[in-house]
C-alpha cells in the first residue's frame, strides 16, 4: 500500500501518538517556529494530547494556516489555539509576544524554541552580517524567549523548556555560524537549568541529525546533492521523521521527565558514533516512527 492510499495517512487523520491520550490537558505550550517543519509536527502531537498551543514565527499566514489544520482535525482544540507573529530577535516583540500569549492562554505551562535558521557555507566566505543574522535568530532568539517566559510566567509557577540544537559534535563544517550558535544554546540550556530549577523550572534541548522535514527543501542544489548522499554516513542507514524529534520535545515536556533537566537529548541516528575506522553496514533491520498523518517528505528525495 502506497503512503497516500493508507487510510493513516489522510489529511485529516489525527496523529498517532505514543503518549497517552489527554497528557497535556490544562497545559499550554508555546512553540516558535510553529509554522513548518518540525514546529509544525510538534505542534499538532501537543495538540492531540490536549494541550493549548500559541504558535509563534515571523509569517503570520503560516501560522494560521497551521492553526486552521490542527483545528479541522481537532475541533475540540480550536478554542485553545493561538498565532502570534513575532520576530524573536526583536527584543520588545518577544516580550510583548509572551505578554499576549498569556493574557490569552492564563499561563505557559512549556516552551518549545523550534524557530531558527542557517544557510550553508564555509566560514571563510560567511560575512560578519550572515554570522550575525544566523546567531542573533538560533541563539539570541532563545535566550530571548526562555528569559521573557521565565520572569513572565515560570518563575512563579514552574515549568519546563526545550531548546532546539542540531549534530553539532565535532564541529559542523560548512555551517560554521548555526554550529557556534547552537553551542551557545547547549551551554545556556545547561546554565538556565541550574539557574532556574529552584523555581521548579527545568530546561532541556534535544539535538537533531539528519531529519527528513520540510526545511531541506530551502537549501539550494548543491547543498542538495550532499543531503542526498548523507544516509549512507548514518549507523541506522536512514534520515530521520519529524516525528521523532517531536516524540522527544513532547517526552521532555511530559511529567515524566520530571528529574531531567539539563539535559541533551540526541535523535540522530547514531551519526557522532560512526568513525572512519569503521565501515558501516548497511542496515538490514530497523523501526522507523511516523506518526504524524500530515508530513510529507522534502521534494529532494524526489529528484533525480
Amino acid at each position: 500500500m502506497s503512503r497516500d492510499a493508507d487510510p493513516a495517512r489522510r489529511p485529516g487523520a489525527r496523529y498517532a501518538s505514543v503518549f497517552r491520550p489527554g497528557l497535556f490537558e490544562g497545559r499550554t505550550v508555546l512553540v516558535t517556529g510553529g509554522g513548518s517543519g518540525l514546529g509544525r509536527c510538534t505542534a499538532h502531537e501537543l495538540a492531540s494530547l490536549g494541550a493549548g498551543l500559541a504558535l509563534v514565527g515571523r509569517k503570520p499566514e503560516k501560522l494560521q494556516a497551521v492553526r486552521d489544520e490542527i483545528a479541522g482535525i481537532y475541533p475540540e482544540a480550536a478554542g485553545r489555539l493561538s498565532v502570534h507573529a513575532c520576530d524573536i530577535r526583536d527584543e520588545a516583540g518577544v516580550r510583548a509576544t509572551v505578554g499576549a500569549a498569556l493574557q490569552r492562554h492564563g499561563a505557559l505551562h512549556g516552551l518549545f524554541n523550534c524557530a531558527g535558521g542557517q544557510f550553508p557555507a564555509p566560514l571563510e566566505r560567511i560575512s560578519h552580517n550572515g554570522f550575525d543574522a544566523v546567531v542573533r535568530n538560533n541563539l539570541h532568539g532563545t535566550f530571548l524567549m526562555s528569559r521573557e517566559v521565565y520572569t513572565q510566567y515560570m518563575r512563579g509557577h514552574g515549568g519546563a523548556i526545550v531548546n532546539m540544537l542540531a549534530d553539532i559534535w565535532g564541529g559542523m563544517p560548512g555551517m560554521g555560524h548555526s554550529g557556534a550558535a547552537r553551542a551557545g544554546v547547549w551551554n545556556l540550556t545547561e546554565t538556565a537549568a541550574c539557574e532556574w530549577a529552584h523555581a521548579g523550572v527545568r530546561v532541556n534541548a534535544v539535538a537533531p541529525g539528519w531529519i527528513a522535514s520540510s526545511g531541506m527543501d530551502s537549501y539550494d542544489e548543491d547543498y542538495r546533492a550532499v543531503l542526498r548522499g548523507l544516509r549512507d554516513k548514518v549507523p541506522l542507514s536512514r534520515f530521520g521523521t519529524e516525528a521523532e524529534v517531536a516524540a522527544a520535545v513532547v517526552f521532555l515536556l511530559s511529567p515524566a521527565s520530571a528529574f531531567i533537566n539539563g539535559t541533551v537529548m540526541r535523535v540522530d541516528g547514531g551519526v557522532p558514533n560512526a568513525r572512519h575506522s569503521w565501515t558501516l553496514a548497511p542496515a538490514e533491520r530497523g523501526e522507523t516512527f511516523d506518526g504524524f498523518p500530515q508530513y510529507a517528505p522534502p521534494s529532494l528525495f524526489s529528484e533525480a
